[in-house]
């Protein structure tokens, strides 16, 4: 099988919603899946970035992803126990690290700092899929896992400096 059909060359293409759907490569929903495949890609290095010491998480949170990619079909497959498990993650995270009483900059390590790429992408997720909710029915667990997840990266981020014992950058 060939990775190219050309048909996609006159900047439009096929999608499935309820129905199959012809739309322009500038269409919202296209961006929503460009960005969620973005943020699944910033997801898949710093699972590489953490080598041996990646959270399992992370795996679990590509496929959510990908399941958050059929948000406006009726194929997703995301669950109410997929985003109790990252709740859960951010809370046993939190647990250990400081009380946070400014501002943190992004950064320190570049695992850390590849976290923070990913709640800021997660971020743009979020908008997109928010705007699609004015097009299509977008389950609000869908909403509620993208949201929480930016959250994830966030208390990641702070754990993986800790961890190395890398500096917060506080204003």
């Amino acid at each position: 099988m060939k990775i190219y059909t050309k048909g996609g060359d006159k900047g439009e293409t096929q999608i499935y919603a309820d129905k199959p759907l012809r739309l322009k490569k500038s269409a919202d929903e296209l961006e929503c899946y460009g960005t969620l495949d973005e943020l699944n890609a910033h997801t898949g290095m710093l699972s590489a970035l953490l080598a041996e010491h990646s959270p399992g998480l992370l795996n679990e949170i590509q496929t959510a992803l990908f399941q958050i990619g059929f948000a406006i079909s009726a194929t997703s497959q995301l669950s109410d126990q997929d985003l109790a498990k990252l709740e859960l993650a951010i809370d046993n995270m939190q647990a250990s690290l400081p009380a946070q009483s400014s501002f943190i900059l992004p950064g320190g390590s570049v695992a850390a700092s590849q976290a923070h790429i990913c709640r800021t992408v997660a971020r743009r997720a979020e908008r997109c899929l928010v705007r699609l909710t004015e097009q299509h029915q977008v389950a609000d667990l869908n909403l509620s896992y993208i949201n929480r997840l930016s959250d994830y990266f966030y208390v990641l981020a702070r754990k993986i400096n800790l961890d190395c014992g890398t500096a917060e950058l506080r204003l």
